[in-house]
């Protein structure tokens, strides 16, 4: 049984209509459907034809059909809209990402909240581990008698500030030639290299005037560097499917999902290892517990280089195409956006 141009356009019909509504799609409301030029007789014939061919189900509590996940992969390959956005929402998403264009991590959280307003769908954002990620600068800044902040930015813009409380009195100048001496000693070189630095000896050498200061703060340049590393995985809009019909009137549905959420590490590692581009994961082609659900990922780079990837998680019956779109779009701007700001000298909170 082959899939001639009839079928197609009946089941393009039948999943524009089951993501719109929700709702099993059966002949008679088929047929009303604008270009469909069939009887419903036709109509109930060619779906019996494309629930054999395993493009349908039919759920026992109805007489209507709901795609399969092999339809809707047909849908995401050749039959979903794949236009560009309307300009209007380009320039909301321009105007709402420019409020946090010169901090990185900070435009990175504002896109998963943008994303998840846009597609009223749980989103996230992600950067990788970054190994190879660079320091651009080291600074220390004075808050009372007692305390300081120490704040590190990266060559791709990731910006981390912690508050160290000395048991020394200190005063500027120490500040200032400490951020100094550490910044020649590290600037350029990655994060994982000065890792493996002899710290303590680099203190030693470098700033034995400094030594009491330097007691106290290289503990917390260390740990600092070792969250500089670490995977940032950034998720909103954890309740929107509760607005939705599949998990609204299904509690126990609803529970695995959040459950699903709450392994963040286990979606980390997912999201991380998926293929680079635009892509659309479906149903079955997940593992066991995420046979529920659909993934779409794009990529954002940083200077060219990938840096992290974001997307939505739901459920199967989505509006591909546009939240396709959307997220192409998102990902686009960051990464053209940190084309030219990437080596940012604003300062963030961590």
């Amino acid at each position: 049984m082959t899939l001639n141009e009839r079928k197609l356009q009946i089941l393009q019909a039948i999943i524009a209509d089951f993501i719109s509504t929700g709702e099993p799609v059966g002949s008679r409301t088929l047929s009303k459907s604008p270009g469909i030029e069939v009887s419903a007789a036709t109509i109930r014939n060619e779906m019996a034809d494309l629930e054999e061919m395993g493009y349908l189900t039919h759920p026992y509590t109805s007489a209507g059909r709901v795609p399969s996940d092999k339809a809707y992969r047909l849908y995401v390959d050749e039959l979903m809209d794949t236009s560009d956005l309307p300009e209007e929402s380009k320039e909301a998403i321009r105007e709402k990402l420019s409020e946090t264009r010169m901090e990185l991590d900070a435009t990175i959280e504002h896109a998963a909240v943008l994303l998840s307003e846009m597609t009223n769908l749980t989103s996230f954002a992600i950067t990788p581990r970054a190994d190879e990620n660079r320091l651009k600068y080291i600074q220390f800044l004075p808050v009372d008698e007692r305390t300081v902040v120490l704040m590190l930015v990266s060559e791709r813009g990731k910006v981390l500030n912690k508050a160290i409380r000395l048991t020394v009195p200190y005063t500027e100048e120490n500040l200032e030639l400490m951020s100094k001496v550490m910044t020649n000693n590290y600037m350029g070189k990655t994060i994982s290299a000065i890792m493996a630095h002899d710290i303590v000896e680099d203190f030693t050498s470098d700033m034995s005037s400094l030594s009491c200061i330097a007691r106290d703060v290289m503990p917390c340049f260390m740990r600092t560097l070792q969250k500089m590393l670490d995977v940032d995985l950034y998720m909103k809009g954890y309740t929107n499917v509760f607005d939705l019909p599949e998990y609204s009137g299904d509690p126990e549905k609803g529970r695995s999902f959040l459950q699903l959420l709450e392994n963040k590490n286990h979606l980390k590692e997912i999201i991380v290892n998926r293929d680079e581009g635009l892509v659309i994961t479906i149903g079955d082609e997940h593992s066991e517990e995420m046979q529920d659900v659909s993934l779409i990922t794009a990529d954002y780079k940083v200077n060219g280089k990938l840096v992290g990837k974001l997307g939505v998680i739901g459920p199967k019956r989505m509006k591909y195409g546009e939240i396709s779109s959307v997220i192409k779009y998102i990902s686009e701007n960051i990464s053209e956006t940190f084309e030219i700001k990437g080596d940012t000298d604003d300062k963030s909170e961590d």
